[in-house]
C-alpha cells in the first residue's frame, strides 16, 4: 500500500457515504415507462424498501472493490477492479435518485454496511491474493444477479422506471463476474460460500427495513 491508494481509498469511502452519486451513465428507460399506471402507496413502500436493498448493495459493492483494489498487486487488475467500481458508482447513483421519486429513504445503516464490506474486500486480498480476492468478486456478483433477479419478480408491474434499473444493474454484475473469471480468480470454498449468503440474507432483510 502507498500513500496514495490509502488517499484514494479514504476519498472513496468519504465519497459513497456523504456526496451524493454521480452516474456516468444516464439512468436506463424502458418504452413502457411512457405508458405505466401510477403507483399505489402500497406499491411504492414495496418498491422504495427493494430499492434501499439495491442501494445498500451498491455501497457494499463500492466497499468491496475499494478494498480489494488496496490490496491488489497486479496493476492491470487494480484498473479493472477501479472500473468495476466506476460501474457500481452508476448504480449508487440510480438506486439513489430512484429511492427519491419514490419518496423514500436509503439506509440508516449505511456506515456500517461499507465498513463491513470493506473489511472483507481488505482480507481477501490481503490473506488470500489477487486470485482469492478474484474468487470473491465472482462469487459476490453470482449471489446479486441471483438477488436482482428475484427483484425482477417482486417490483410491481407497473414500475418500469425500478425494472430499468435492476435490469442494467444485472447486466453490469454478469459482466463483473466474467471478468474476474477471465482475470483468474478461484472457486471458492462452500463454507465460505455458504457465509457469504448468510451475510448477504442478514443485509437485505435488515436493510428492507432499516
Amino acid at each position: 500500500m502507498t500513500p496514495d491508494s490509502l488517499t484514494h481509498a479514504a476519498d472513496s469511502a468519504l465519497r459513497t457515504l456523504f456526496a451524493p452519486a454521480r452516474a456516468a451513465r444516464p439512468t436506463p428507460l424502458t418504452r413502457a415507462q411512457d405508458a405505466a399506471l401510477p403507483l399505489t402507496d402500497a406499491e411504492k413502500r414495496l418498491s422504495g424498501a427493494l430499492m434501499r436493498v439495491n442501494h445498500v448493495g451498491e455501497v457494499c459493492a463500492q466497499a468491496l472493490y475499494t478494498g480489494q483494489a488496496l490490496t491488489c498487486k497486479d496493476p492491470v487488475l487494480r484498473s479493472q477492479l477501479d472500473a468495476a467500481c466506476r460501474e457500481e458508482t452508476d448504480h449508487l447513483a440510480w438506486t439513489s435518485e430512484r429511492l427519491a421519486e419514490l419518496g423514500d429513504r436509503t439506509s440508516y445503516l449505511t456506515p456500517l454496511w461499507y465498513a463491513s464490506a470493506f473489511a472483507i474486500g481488505f482480507a481477501a486480498g490481503k490473506l488470500g491474493g489477487d486470485r482469492v480476492s478474484l474468487g470473491f468478486v465472482v462469487e459476490t456478483e453470482r449471489q446479486v444477479e441471483a438477488h436482482l433477479a428475484s427483484h425482477l419478480d417482486l417490483l410491481p408491474a407497473n414500475d418500469q422506471a425500478s425494472r430499468a434499473i435492476v435490469q442494467q444493474m444485472k447486466t453490469d454484475e454478469v459482466a463483473h463476474a466474467r471478468m474476474a473469471e477471465k482475470a483468474g480468480a478461484v472457486d471458492l470454498p462452500l463454507p465460505v460460500r455458504g457465509l457469504m449468503k448468510l451475510a448477504a440474507k442478514v443485509m437485505t432483510t435488515v436493510a428492507h427495513r432499516i
